[in-house]
């Protein structure tokens, strides 16, 4: 950050000298003319070299906007992304809750089986304590008194088989005073443990939700501090564009006053006056890819990739015609190719297998702090860049790079 500020100043400072130079050197030509082609010409390399030096220092800064403008544009697609997930996580909240009601009354229904089943197991024991303490205090109810109560061997015999009865009956009443008991118990278990469940799934989606709009948050308070950034660089590149043209408009005036000269002096070779330009040449980005080492199926999705170069930049968005970010441009490419990868990039600098960017070949990841790019080869990427400049390749090393994965 240092750097950059230090950058900037000096910026400054240069600026008010080219500007006090331009405005010199626009005095003079307006009352001072130069008396030979060669002066001229001097005047004219010397003005050049100006605009040359303006325009690199408004190239210098016009790709460290772009930069930041890359960083705004992945910032919008993480914030969409994010409310994308707080959206979901809103949806999951609200069937949640109809799930909690659903269960609520799971619970009382659960909460009137307990109660019924307490109820038993309360009255089924106050009915055996009952029925032990008559046995005890009439002698004639004892297994004993039955037995020796009756008249012969006959009547003997019937009453075996009846204090049988009495103690198979107090067996299965025993029993199933048990059984209601357990039940009893288990519905209790029950209760409590959907009871806690409840509030441990309430309090995690609330703690998700919370986590997710705190995510939100930082990403605004990023996205504006990237933005005044931006905006500084706005001024900067204004304040170079003016004395640009202070100094396309010296250099005018001294072309013309040349041109004059030149008329005079028919008999001295004109010469070539016009300044030089570059010729454009389409980068065949094919070849580049093709003589890279790497497998085949690398330099096809690398290939594919290429046929996207100059479609928009679009936050959020996952189409490799009507737009996407920088990790929907790759997650697209890959998915046509049946790979899946995740949303966002800072999730894809950990998907495939990590590779040394020396051994980088066509098709692998390269991944940036919050952005990714697909490597062609020669030193190159392309990727979603920004919303200035769309889908296009770059130099690979033009950020640091974080991680190189290979997916396929």
């Amino acid at each position: 950050m240092r750097t950059r500020k230090a950058k900037i100043l000096n910026f400054i400072l240069a600026a008010g000298l080219t500007a006090a130079v331009a405005g010199s050197a626009m005095e003079q030509t307006l009352t001072v003319e130069a008396t030979s082609i060669s002066e001229i010409q001097n005047q004219i390399d010397a003005t050049q070299n100006q605009i040359d030096g303006i325009n690199d220092k408004i190239d210098t800064l016009t790709d460290e906007q772009e930069l930041i403008q890359e960083k705004i544009d992945d910032l919008n697609a993480e914030i969409i992304n994010t409310m994308t997930s707080i959206g979901l996580k809103e949806d999951e909240i609200a069937a949640k809750e109809v799930e909690l009601t659903d269960k609520q009354e799971e619970i009382d229904v659960t909460q009137e089986a307990y109660e019924e089943a307490k109820a038993r197991e309360e009255k089924q024991y106050a009915d055996m304590l009952k029925r032990i303490r008559d046995m005890y205090e009439n002698s004639t109810s004892t297994y004993l008194g039955l037995f020796l109560s009756g008249d012969g061997l006959s009547d003997m015999l019937n009453r075996m088989d009846y204090i049988e009865k009495i103690y198979e009956y107090d067996r299965l009443k025993l029993e199933e005073y048990e059984a209601t008991k357990n039940e009893v118990h288990d519905l209790w278990d029950q209760l409590e443990a959907e009871k806690e469940q409840l509030e441990s799934d309430k309090t995690q989606l609330e703690s998700d939700r919370e986590a997710l709009q705190a995510q939100r948050s930082e990403l605004d308070n990023m996205l504006e501090q990237k933005k005044q950034e931006s905006a500084n660089y706005d001024a900067e590149i204004d304040k170079y564009k003016q004395e640009a043209a202070v100094a396309k408009k010296l250099l005018q005036q001294e072309k013309k006053q040349l041109q004059e000269l030149q008329q005079q002096q028919a008999q001295q070779s004109a010469g070539n006056t016009a300044a030089a330009t570059g010729t454009y040449t389409t980068t065949d980005y094919t070849a580049t890819i093709d003589n890279a080492s790497g497998s085949d199926l690398g330099k096809r999705v690398a290939k594919y990739a290429c046929q996207y170069i100059g479609n928009p930049y679009v936050a959020g968005g996952t189409s490799l015609t009507n737009g996407a970010d920088c990790s929907g441009f790759t997650y697209r490419v890959y998915k046509d190719f049946g790979y899946n990868l995740p949303r966002t990039s800072y999730e894809q600098r950990s998907a495939g297998t990590g590779v040394n960017y020396s051994d980088a070949q066509p098709g692998d990841l390269i991944c940036y702090d919050g952005h990714v790019a697909i490597y062609i080869g020669g030193g190159k990427i392309v990727h979603a860049s920004s919303s200035k400049t769309g889908i296009k390749v770059s130099n690979a090393n033009y950020r640091t790079i974080l991680a190189v994965r290979r997916i396929v």
